[in-house]
């Protein structure tokens, strides 16, 4: 656990899949008082969806920090942070189900998450994901879970582990000539070629790099498609 000393820990946790479904992983990485990484540990989770390692790495923080202290945790997932923020209180009211009246997805993970969070002071901090001059927090754990989802082996401080490299599937080793197949189904908008201008993914896709995206996360147009708006850049260099 986290000492009680401090008056509140700054973390961040993310999931990463392979193909959403695919090879899988989570991590989380809690900060010093200067907001450098100090703690993080990652681990596989075999073949599962990006929702389901999304919630899994913010139940595995929840887990690993002391209740007593507030906590921060910034979250480039809209889907993991809404359930709790935003649609967690009427599921739970309901049964934990839909307003349908059908079971909510990920019910189990869901549940733990409400355990963990009840009489704590946790604050949801919102970050973009893959951005140049990003959080620093939110990077870290996004390495370290397509580390684990990649490998499919765990890691941490708490394991001597060094600090997660760059993913193995960085845009700069990504083949540029791949599957342009259905891409440009995954946004309302199409800007003009060569524009800078990002939106939000209607749908999950993949981008040209082979690393996924969430329905939600900011994507710019690239010469196969749709993707991370680093990866656009990274090909007009």
């Amino acid at each position: 656990m986290i000492g009680a000393m401090r008056e509140r820990v700054v973390a961040a946790c993310d999931g990463a899949s392979k193909g959403n479904p695919g090879p899988a992983g989570w991590a989380w990485v809690v900060a010093d008082a200067s907001e450098s990484p100090v703690r993080w540990e990652a681990g596989p989770l075999g073949r599962a969806t990006n929702n389901v390692a999304e919630l899994t790495a913010l139940e595995r923080l929840l887990a690993a920090t002391d209740p007593g202290v507030p906590l921060e945790i910034r979250m480039d997932s809209q889907y993991a942070m809404k359930a709790v923020t935003t649609w967690l209180p009427g599921w739970k009211r309901n049964g934990w189900k839909t307003s349908g009246g059908k079971p909510i997805a990920n019910q189990d993970l869901v549940v733990r998450i409400d355990e963990l969070l009840d009489g704590r002071s946790v604050e949801f901090r919102y970050v973009p994901a893959h951005q140049v001059d990003g959080d620093r927090l939110n990077d870290f754990a996004d390495r370290a879970a397509s580390q684990a989802a990649t490998v499919q082996e765990p890691a941490g401080s708490g394991l001597g582990s060094p600090e997660p490299p760059p993913a193995p599937d960085a845009p700069a080793k990504a083949p540029r000539s791949r599957s342009r197949g259905g891409s440009a189904r995954t946004a309302k908008a199409s800007p003009s070629k060569g524009s800078s201008r990002t939106i939000k993914a209607k749908f999950p896709g993949r981008c040209q790099c082979g690393r996924s995206y969430a329905a939600g996360e900011s994507i710019a147009k690239n010469d196969s498609g749709w993707g991370h708006p680093e990866c656009r850049a990274a090909e007009t260099v």
